[in-house]
């Protein structure tokens, strides 16, 4: 028995080894297909970048010819100023659009002020008409107040002369 003991043993142990091994392989088989799949997708993305490269080479090329015959030290001193005008023409649209606000409320309030004077002007217009009407009632009144006021002088003066004749009668009659 002791010998099939030990052939029972060393068969066990082999199947067991084997075991570990066939688990490591398909184990390292799957880390294998994970890093080939990683590389091809690596490999696609380095080859976009090339092709955006190749594209981005003539931007460069021109922009080191703008820099040769240009007062601009380098690229990105093209950049620097190219944002800056970039600012500036941002600033500029809103200060434009600022303008256009304060024109356009400059516009109204003068239309407003112009109607307030036109209307004050209708309404000096009215009250001088009103007064002029006035005027006119109180030089009518004042020729009527003149008429009646000779009319009394006149039968005062009459009233006068009368009784001055009937003075002198009275008196003439008396004598």
């Amino acid at each position: 028995g002791k010998p099939h003991q030990e052939n029972e043993r060393l068969r066990t142990q082999a199947l067991k080894k084997a075991k570990e091994e066939k688990e490591e392989n398909s184990k390292k088989e799957s880390e294998l297909l994970r890093a080939r799949r990683e590389l091809e997708a690596l490999r696609k993305q380095h080859q976009k970048l090339s092709k955006k490269l190749l594209k981005y080479s003539l931007f460069k090329r021109y922009l080191e010819d703008v820099v040769e015959n240009s007062q601009f030290r380098d690229i990105d001193d093209i950049i620097t100023y190219y944002k800056a005008l970039l600012r500036t023409r941002k600033d500029l649209l809103q200060s434009q659009w600022w303008h256009r606000q304060l024109m356009e409320q400059g516009k109204a309030l003068q239309q407003q002020i112009r109607a307030g004077k036109e209307a004050k002007m209708l309404q000096c217009k009215n009250d001088l008409v009103q007064l002029k009407e006035s005027f006119d009632q109180a030089q009518s009144d004042i020729r009527q107040w003149e008429d009646r006021w000779a009319q009394a002088q006149d039968r005062a003066a009459r009233k006068a002369l009368e009784l001055k004749s009937l003075n002198m009668a009275i008196h003439s009659l008396f004598h």
